[in-house]
């Protein structure tokens, strides 16, 4: 695809610096690229010269955290003010929280008899490409395998680090309501991201299409990589019966893992981009 509006480099948890990001995603084909790092703007900057570099539309993005019905939740925000009071104030506050998210799971680490957690964590990430944002559970699962605590990435979330074990560290992040506030005031586009991997039942992902839209909320990361069609499928129908707009993207975060950058589903026909909504881009799109 020549449009990925989801991806994350090392200013986040991704394996690739910005710049070596948006080169590959230029050699896959991509032409409009929103770097989506999770709580940051660290990566933006290198990106947009790498970018304008290689010719390519890089589009302001960013994926905040927020929580909703008991779970954490993930919204896309798009083509903002990077310099709007309250989203840097947001991204301070989650920063911060990162952080201490990052020692406590340390701590809990520790406690298990797999002490220097957070120091090879950060070791892992700075290997990768140095950020100041904390580490994020991919560098403590590549931390686990190489100290020999575990086989493998996934065996490191399957016992310690994933949904409901010892290192899933339940964060304050802001509510579903702040989040989109936040994004709004910033005058960003903003999508609800991978609503099928928040393992709700179909009753309850209504529910939050439907506050989310309130919030003011505009559309549906659809297509999220290489998630199954029939999901997509239900999604598109969700998208059409709130009339919503639709985005979609890789979710990319390293080579040959869950999905290469420009790879995702086709969305149907019929559902209204959000890309065609980003002004800045129009000549861009217009021309692929």
């Amino acid at each position: 695809m020549q449009i990925d509006l989801h991806c994350h480099s090392t200013a986040s948890d991704g394996a690739l610096a910005p710049a070596a990001l948006v080169a590959r995603a230029r050699e896959r084909g991509v032409q409009v690229l929103a770097l989506t790092d999770h709580d940051t703007l660290e990566g933006l900057d290198e990106a947009r010269e790498a970018a304008k570099s290689l010719d390519m539309q890089l589009i302001n993005g960013i994926e905040l955290s927020c929580t909703w019905g008991g779970a954490t939740i993930h919204v896309l925000g798009y083509a903002f003010d990077t310099d709007a009071p309250a989203l840097v104030a947001a991204i301070a506050s989650l920063r911060e929280g990162r952080w201490a998210r990052a020692e406590e799971i340390s701590r809990r680490l520790a406690a298990k008899g797999m002490p220097g957690a957070l120091e090879g964590a950060r070791a892992v990430q700075q290997q990768l490409g140095d950020s100041g944002n904390a580490p994020a559970r991919p560098h403590f699962a590549e931390f686990l395998v190489r100290e020999g605590h575990v086989s493998d990435r996934s065996d490191a979330f399957r016992k310690w680090l994933g949904a409901g074990k010892l290192g899933d560290v339940k964060q304050h992040w802001p509510t579903l309501e702040e989040a989109v506030g936040t994004l709004r005031a910033a005058g960003a586009w903003i999508s609800l991201a991978h609503p099928w991997q928040y393992n709700f039942t179909g009753a309850k992902r209504r529910k939050l299409v439907a506050d989310f839209i309130k919030a003011g909320g505009h559309a549906l990361e659809v297509a999220n990589g290489l998630q199954p069609a029939d999901q997509v499928g239900c999604l598109a129908g969700l998208a059409r019966e709130f009339g919503m707009l639709v985005s979609a993207g890789s979710d990319f975060h390293a080579p040959c893992e869950w999905s290469e950058l420009g790879m995702y589903r086709p969305l149907p026909d019929d559902l209204p981009p959000i890309w065609a909504r980003f002004r800045h881009a129009h000549s861009h799109i217009a021309a692929l």
